[in-house]
């Protein structure tokens, strides 16, 4: 999927990861009840920070990560009917090592 839009500085474009809808024993959990994953693939990361003395620095997460961010992280956007989350890099928590659940199915 080619990404429509840029994010500036040390923004980031996120897809969240939905998680499995049922659970042990077969009970299907209705989506008001669900909360939002906090689990995402990076789909477009801007160009760095500007530090005061005009040096960028360049991000450490990259397109096609997975990262763990905070439950009320970042701002939800919705670009042609999906929604993704734009968020700082200082707002994730960690990288998910093994690549994407694409790449492993």
């Amino acid at each position: 999927m080619a990404m429509k839009i840029r994010p500036l500085y040390d923004r980031i474009v996120v897809k969240r990861i939905e998680e499995t809808e049922t659970v042990k024993g077969g009970i299907i959990i209705p989506d008001s009840a669900k909360e939002k994953p906090q689990e995402g693939e990076v789909v477009a990361v801007g160009n760095g920070k500007r530090l005061e003395d005009g040096k960028l620095v360049p991000l450490d997460v990259k397109v096609g990560d997975r990262i763990l961010f905070g439950k009320y992280s970042g701002n939800e956007i919705k670009i042609e009917g999906d929604e993704f989350l734009i968020i700082r890099e200082d707002e994730i928590l960690g990288v998910l090592e093994g690549g994407s659940k694409k790449a492993k199915a």
